[in-house]
């Protein structure tokens, strides 16, 4: 809701869109313990997480500026003034813990000095820049009630839950595991997928509604419609690259509330959206649920788990208006939206 979705958003478009962060983050967890090991570190580190970034430069720009705020909070909470705070920022003797981890290890790497020059780059960022006058028009029509709401919703992030968070994407299991930086990074991480995920289904859900004296609106809704059809048949888990141990319990809606779209999808495919075979009168009461649950408004407005398909398969393939957007980080099939 807090980034562009309807109020009520589809219960089954959440499941879907939790389980291709929690697939993403699975495979970006693996590779990074694959660096960790091969520089002989007992931890994954943000070292780890910044060496697999290093190809986007945008979103790697992103990220050290978030590292910096996150010191910047720090401080602030340890009652330094804001004086000292701006000072610190400029002053290379006094530099920010995770901003000095983050710049040590890019000098370590930079070759040709790219790197390094987004520590100095103020470039405006066209994503969030959209995101913020995004959420400036959602709240043009809100009352005190409703703006009070969104304001709640946009302070939600993976790391108020740090426990949790571990928990669900099984760092007990693992070998190598990531450390307390790492993990901020990762639920940093976590956040944008979601946002790039609600990003392009929104380009996607305005390029699929019918615009009048549009010659090509015709031929696009059928290649739309065609596509989500045949998805509909085959398993999510195999276009996603989906890992084979699903992730444990989270404190998500009940699977009974409507999730007609992935009606055909087998058992454990998507993680906790996986669902079981269920009868005919069985997905007429999760339909009935989820019309309750999310209203007409959302049924018209939300995003759909179609819309959320059809904008990974056009991120994935780099085709039409989403192909500038696509990762720069690309391997084995898997494309990653955060990094």
């Amino acid at each position: 809701f807090s980034l562009g979705d309807a109020r009520r958003p589809l219960h089954e478009t959440a499941i879907l869109v939790e389980d291709i962060v929690h697939t993403q983050l699975i495979n970006l967890l693996q590779q990074a313990a694959e660096v960790s090991q091969m520089r002989g570190a007992r931890v994954i580190s943000a070292e780890d997480l910044l060496f697999l970034m290093r190809k986007d430069k945008k979103k790697l720009r992103r990220l050290l500026k978030y590292m910096f705020f996150r010191d910047y909070k720090s401080k602030i909470v340890k009652g330094i003034e804001e004086d000292d705070l701006i000072e610190d920022k400029f002053n290379s003797n006094n530099t920010n813990k995770r901003q000095k981890l983050a710049q040590d290890f890019l000098n370590s790497i930079d070759q040709t000095g790219e790197l390094l020059a987004m520590f100095e780059d103020d470039e405006i960022d066209d994503v969030k820049q959209e995101r913020m006058e995004r959420a400036e028009r959602q709240t043009r029509t809100m009352d005190s009630v409703q703006y009070a709401e969104f304001c709640e919703s946009r302070q939600l992030s993976f790391s108020k839950k740090a426990s949790k968070f571990r928990d669900w994407l099984d760092c007990s299991s693992m070998e190598i595991k990531p450390n307390a930086v790492a993990m901020e990074i990762l639920a940093y991480l976590a956040y944008e997928t979601v946002a790039q995920l609600v990003d392009l289904a929104l380009l996607v859900k305005q390029d699929m509604t019918p615009k009048a004296g549009d010659p090509f609106s015709h031929a696009i809704s059928a290649t739309f419609i065609q596509y989500h059809n045949s998805t509909e048949s085959t398993s999510v888990k195999t276009s996603l690259d989906s890992p084979e141990n699903t992730p444990p319990p989270t404190p998500t809606p009940p699977a009974s509330a409507g999730q007609q779209h992935l009606g055909k999808t087998p058992s454990g495919a998507l993680g906790n959206g996986g669902i079981g075979q269920d009868s005919a009168k069985s997905k007429q009461r999760k339909r009935k649920k989820s019309t309750a649950a999310c209203g007409m408004e959302a049924q018209s407005d939300a995003i759909q788990p179609s819309h959320i398909r059809e904008a990974i398969r056009r991120y994935g393939h780099k085709i039409g208006p989403l192909s500038p957007f696509t990762s720069a980080y690309r391997r084995n099939g898997m494309t990653f939206l955060a990094c």
